[in-house]
């Protein structure tokens, strides 16, 4: 009988990151700067591994290979999401992502990097980097090199529940004391535009890679619209946020026991508040807030009570 495949994160250190991902979600952080939690992830930079069952101790991206069943025997070899947790403590560096044609030639055939954004938390009026002013590639490298990054940078108030669609292409930087889930193409492309000047832990000044940001933004900057779609789900409520050729993501705000039934599409689920039980044939499954799980091809109807939220998505 299949059962939902729960996974261990894998937590990253960052110049920006803190503690947040310990004092909101519990996690045993390696160190008071992790600013990642690698939540379900196939990528070599830091794989998840299954916690339950049969496949008890593999990797995911070892799963993918050995199992290609357990999500419909897809055709990529790479599993092609990557859901992640981020505590910005401080600012993060700009930066941008190139789209796969441009990974696949530079980056060693790695996929591009579209990526999508859920404001968990965040502090009292935020803001976030979200594109630039620039009218022509041309105006971009002039702002570029003269340093006028407060001309260049667009600023985008946030709020908890806010979500963001990010193409490759677009220049952008999460902000200090947010709390956000990512929901991303499979990859650890990133180039880097500008660092405030800050210092590494060594004392020296972060590499930038402005040629190759240069090649990849989209200019002039275009907003990706989306606009979320909510329907009413038994005793739950479902947000459709965004539906792309690379990821759909979706809000579950579960409150009682509601039936989901996916038989033939492999689902992503993360718990980002309160806490549920999640029914299967004879089985249970307890559910609380930073649980992350995986629901295989074929499971079929399941159900979830509780009072708690998830996001969830698929290809």
């Amino acid at each position: 009988m299949l059962q939902p495949l729960f996974l261990k994160p894998v937590f990253k250190e960052r110049i920006w990151g803190g503690t947040a991902l310990q004092e909101e979600f519990g996690y045993n952080i390696p160190k008071e700067n992790t600013g990642e939690c690698w939540a379900i992830s196939a990528h070599p930079h830091g794989p998840s591994v299954i916690e339950n069952g049969p496949y008890e101790g593999m990797t995911l991206d070892e799963l993918w290979r050995k199992h290609p069943e357990l999500f419909g025997n897809p055709s990529g070899e790479v599993f092609p999401l990557l859901t992640k947790i981020l505590d910005a403590n401080m600012d993060l560096s700009v930066q941008v992502h190139p789209d796969d044609l441009y990974a696949k030639v530079n980056e060693n055939g790695e996929f591009g990097k579209t990526e999508c954004w859920y404001i968990i938390d965040c502090k009292e009026d935020a803001d976030m980097i979200f594109g630039h002013n620039a009218h022509s590639r041309e105006e971009l490298v002039e702002h570029m090199n003269e340093g006028k990054w407060n001309e260049l940078l667009r600023r985008v108030k946030i709020k908890p529940g806010d979500f963001f669609y990010v193409p490759s292409g677009t220049i952008h930087a999460l902000c200090e004391g947010t709390i956000v889930l990512e929901t991303q193409q499979s990859s650890d492309t990133t180039y880097r535009v500008y660092d405030y000047d800050r210092l590494d832990v060594e004392g020296n000044l972060r590499d930038l890679h402005l040629e190759r940001a240069i090649e990849v933004t989209t200019v002039p900057h275009l907003d990706a619209v989306s606009l979320p779609v909510v329907q009413e789900h038994g005793k739950s409520r479902i947000t459709t946020f965004v539906e792309s050729d690379f990821f759909s993501v979706y809000k579950w705000e579960v409150r009682g026991k509601s039936v989901f039934a996916y038989n033939d599409q492999y689902l992503l689920l993360s718990v980002i508040k309160g806490e549920g039980t999640l029914f299967h044939a004879s089985e249970q499954y307890e559910m609380k807030k930073g649980i992350h799980l995986i629901i295989p091809v074929g499971f079929g109807t399941f159900e979830v009570d509780g009072d708690c939220e998830l996001i969830v998505s698929h290809t």
